[in-house]
């Protein structure tokens, strides 16, 4: 692990102590974000997940961690909002991400993550046969086995949590 950030040594380290199978590899930073990741590198959509916060306003100061499939969206203003048990709520800001969990938008990922909130996982994920994530920076993606999820203590596997 030599040469990585100590963020990306925080998820690594988090997968292998959950004796995960996965592969860590190195990207260009300018590909981060899962659309140009996915044409750039050949990966599809639906095995590609967006790791996202969400930041409630009323009443401020909960927050969750979302993970939904690429091709499909998140549904905040319903599912979200009914699982945090608040009355509104917004995408987190870029500072707000990074002061949360440690992460830059582009890489943020559940393993290795900072912060004391729940985190959020779409079921359609967990039936995939491998899922690309966030590798704790933009400069480094991870595919996995998605049963990890299921046996990750703060997760909670969620049905209907994006829709498409």
């Amino acid at each position: 692990m030599e040469g990585r950030d100590p963020v990306e040594r925080a998820v690594i380290g988090d997968l292998e102590r959950l004796e995960a199978r996965f592969e860590a590899f190195p990207i260009d930073p300018d590909y981060a974000d899962t659309a140009a990741f996915c044409d750039k590198y050949g990966f599809s959509g639906d095995e590609s997940a967006n790791a996202i916060l969400i930041a409630s306003k009323k009443p401020e100061g909960a927050y969750a961690l979302c993970l939904a499939l690429a091709t499909t969206r998140l549904d905040v203003n319903h599912r979200v909002r009914e699982l945090l048990g608040v009355r509104k709520l917004s995408f987190a800001s870029a500072e707000q991400t990074r002061d949360l969990t440690g992460m830059e938008i582009g890489g943020v990922t559940p393993f290795g993550l900072e912060g004391d909130f729940p985190v959020y996982v779409d079921a359609r994920i967990v039936a995939l046969d491998r899922c690309v994530v966030g590798g704790g920076s933009r400069s480094m993606k991870v595919t996995v086995d998605p049963e990890v999820f299921a046996r990750m203590e703060r997760v909670e596997v969620v049905p209907g949590l994006a829709d498409g």
